[in-house]
C-alpha cells in the first residue's frame, strides 16, 4: 500500500488562519513529523502542541526531527553549505519515515506560513520520497504567508496595477532595489538590509509577528522610520528572544 506525506501550511501567525483543508488533513494523520530546529524555543513547539489538540480528538503520534546546524551563516560558500544541509536532512528524514510511516498510513508536517514559498519542507520530502524504496505519494496544504499577511495587515495592495512584485531575500538588496522594479518583499532580513540602502524615493511597510497578538507595523517613508523600525526590531528580541519580520519596499 501507497503511505502519504501531508505538508500543511498552518499560516504566518495567527491560529484563525487554519484553512478547513488544513484542519481536515490534521484529523487523518497517523504520524506528525515535527522538525524542532537548532536553538528553537518552546514556543514555536507549543503552538503545534495546541493547534493539533484544537482540532483532533485521538491523540497524535509525533516523532521529532532534530535540524542539522545551519553553517551557512557564517561559511564562504552559501550555495555548498545549503546543499549538504539539505543532504542531511533528506537523509535524517528518509530514516525517521522509513521506521515510522507504515503501508497505508499518512504522515505530516505542520508548515510555517505557505509550504511553496521560502520554505524547504517541500524540497526535502520531494527528494526523500524520489530516494525512498517505499511508495509514497506528496500532497500540499497551501497557507497564508507573512507575504500576503503583511500586506493585509498594512490594508495595501501587494502589487499596483500593471506592474510587477519580486519577493527576494534582503541580501539580494544590499546593492539597492533592483533595476527596473518597483515593488520589493524583502524576505529573512537577519542583517536590517533596508536600513542600508540608499532610502531615496522609497516608502516601507514593515512588520513582525504578523497575526499573532505580538503583531508589530510599522510603515512610512523609509529614511524617516527606518530607525523606528530598528529601535522596535532590538526590544522585540530583548522581550522575546526571537523576531519573524518581513517588508515591502514601495518606490514613489
Amino acid at each position: 500500500m501507497t503511505g502519504e506525506l501531508v505538508l500543511i501550511g498552518i499560516g504566518a501567525g495567527n491560529p484563525d488562519w487554519v484553512t478547513v483543508a488544513a484542519v481536515r488533513a490534521i484529523q487523518q494523520l497517523d504520524v506528525l513529523f515535527v522538525v524542532v530546529k537548532e536553538k528553537e524555543l518552546d514556543e514555536f513547539v507549543e503552538v503545534r502542541r495546541r493547534m493539533v489538540a484544537a482540532h483532533r480528538v485521538e491523540p497524535l503520534r509525533t516523532v521529532e526531527l532534530h535540524d542539522p546546524p545551519r553553517p551557512w551563516r557564517s561559511t564562504p560558500d552559501y550555495p555548498a553549505a545549503v546543499r549538504t544541509w539539505r543532504c542531511q536532512r533528506t537523509a535524517q528524514w528518509g530514516d525517521a519515515v522509513a521506521a515510522e510511516l507504515g503501508p497505508g498510513q499518512t504522515g505530516g508536517f505542520l508548515v510555517w506560513g505557505d509550504p511553496s514559498l521560502y520554505e524547504s519542507t517541500l524540497a526535502v520530502v520531494k527528494e526523500l520520497v524520489a530516494c525512498s524504496s517505499q511508495q509514497i505519494s506528496v500532497r500540499v496544504i497551501p497557507g497564508i504567508s507573512s507575504v500576503l499577511a503583511l500586506a493585509a495587515a498594512h490594508q495595501i495592495p501587494l502589487n499596483r496595477q500593471g506592474r510587477a512584485v519580486v519577493i527576494e531575500p534582503a541580501r539580494l538588496l544590499a546593492d539597492g532595489m533592483p533595476a527596473g522594479v518597483d515593488d520589493v518583499v524583502a524576505m529573512l532580513d537577519g542583517h536590517q538590509t533596508f536600513a542600508a540602502i540608499d532610502p531615496t524615493g522609497l516608502d516601507i511597510y514593515w512588520g513582525a509577528y504578523l497575526g499573532s497578538d505580538d503583531q508589530i507595523l510599522i510603515s512610512g517613508d523609509l529614511a524617516t522610520v527606518r530607525r523606528q523600525i530598528l529601535e522596535a526590531r532590538a526590544a522585540a528580541v530583548e522581550r522575546k528572544g526571537w523576531i519573524f519580520d518581513s517588508y515591502l519596499l514601495r518606490r514613489r
